[in-house]
């Protein structure tokens, strides 16, 4: 398997910011790290050796990006104001920098798959909901869709605002949503065991129903807890039955 690291002075965030892909062909899958991780998260975790034989068959062409939550939702120190506004500039980054990056690995403008577990799906659920002119789809497993619950208090702001999913979808409309309309591949996934939350993905899965989005709600047994073993288990599924 092709991989091969990345990187560059991101002028979003105005950090080193780095990206690893793995293998030559295939549809872009774009992951989100999971809470503080890095780019290498899902490599340590074994998630791309359970992808590894579509990887390798060409089917999906995977980048792993770093998260900046410690420097946003996860520092507790930080004013509600500023983590929200370092998550802006995430967003850019992903949307001018890393999709033309991912653009030109695969020599076309083809739409990204996003995926993420944990905070990651939150990250991965966002960026498609924001942008569906960027992003095809995506898979987010055992996710938490209110970013509010990453800080104390009442305060809001457009900032948090538009990055919190369960506040900005429900008043969709015009482009944005008719583009939401017509995505494929819109999978919320979520195990039932424990330290999961199944109720903040059927929270969601609601949302989209009532705002007309297609979508999989998958909500697996009790069995499956939120830790490393299930998402190896979802993300090798997903990527080989349903893609």
């Amino acid at each position: 398997m092709q991989r091969v690291i990345d990187a560059w002075h991101s002028p979003s965030l105005d950090s080193r910011m780095e990206i690893v892909t793995y293998g030559d062909y295939g549809f872009p899958l774009l992951m989100f790290p999971t809470a503080a991780a890095d780019f290498l998260e899902y490599e340590r975790f074994y998630m791309i050796d359970a992808m590894k034989d579509s990887i390798e068959a060409g089917k999906v062409k995977v980048f792993s990006i770093n998260s900046i939550n410690r420097e946003s939702w996860l520092h507790d120190d930080l004013h509600p104001e500023y983590k929200a506004l370092r998550q802006v500039q995430y967003n850019s980054y992903v949307a001018r920098e890393v999709v033309p990056f991912i653009w030109n690995s695969c020599q076309g403008r083809i739409g990204v798959i996003t995926a993420g577990a944990s905070l990651g799906a939150f990250h991965c659920a966002n960026q498609l909901f924001r942008r569906p002119d960027l992003f095809a789809g995506c898979i987010a497993m055992s996710g938490a869709f209110d970013i509010r619950a990453y800080f104390e208090g009442n305060y809001y702001d457009d900032n948090v605002y538009f990055n919190n999913p369960v506040d900005y979808l429900p008043g969709l409309e015009g482009p944005e949503l008719e583009a939401l309309r017509h995505k494929d591949h819109i999978h919320i996934v979520t195990g039932q065991g424990d330290y999961e939350t199944p109720d903040a993905s059927r929270r969601l899965s609601a949302i989209l129903s009532q705002k007309g989005i297609p979508h999989e709600l998958s909500l697996w047994g009790y069995e499956w807890p939120h830790d490393w073993p299930t998402w190896r288990a979802m993300m090798k599924y997903y990527i080989a039955e349903r893609f």
